[in-house]
């Protein structure tokens, strides 16, 4: 009997399926969390690089989240309007943007802080299967990026 043409098309033949629907997943878990401090999803992920960073320019941090400017502004806007972050051109260089962590937005990850335990208890992976997984993860989006670079 000949394969199916089509057989690659099989939703239980596609990696990226399943990475989809975790991510999915996990974003709707986080959710009543992230509603409980007010941040969605994404929101969340800019705090968690300026908790780990303190300040940057947006350059930087879209290269670091992957998140292109058009993004990213909207974001970062939404942020400084809640009292979380400022916004401000360098003295040195004005077509850069300094964003800076204000005392309001280091305050919030006291009470972010549980939330990674929380997601986690969800996920049901030991120490072992969890660093497996990131690494595997982080592989696949270096040789994204690699391809990508090397197509253009």
């Amino acid at each position: 009997m000949a394969q199916d043409k089509y057989e690659a098309l099989r939703l239980k033949n596609q990696l990226c399926f399943p990475l989809y629907l975790c991510a999915k997943e996990l974003q709707r878990r986080y959710t009543p969390y992230l509603d409980e401090i007010n941040l969605t999803y994404t929101q969340y992920v800019v705090m968690m690089y300026f908790w780990e960073y303190g300040s940057s320019n947006v350059k930087a941090i879209g290269k670091a989240l992957l998140l292109d400017p058009s993004t990213l502004t909207p974001l970062l806007k939404k942020l400084e309007s809640k009292g979380y972050l400022t916004r401000t051109r360098s003295k040195e260089d004005e077509r850069n943007l300094i964003v800076e962590l204000t005392p309001a937005g280091d305050a919030l990850k006291d009470k972010a802080v549980d939330i990674p335990d929380k997601i986690g208890k969800c996920l049901d992976l030991d120490e072992n299967e969890a660093a497996t997984l990131y690494k595997t993860l982080y592989k696949v989006l270096l040789n994204i990026e690699k391809e990508a670079n090397h197509g253009s």
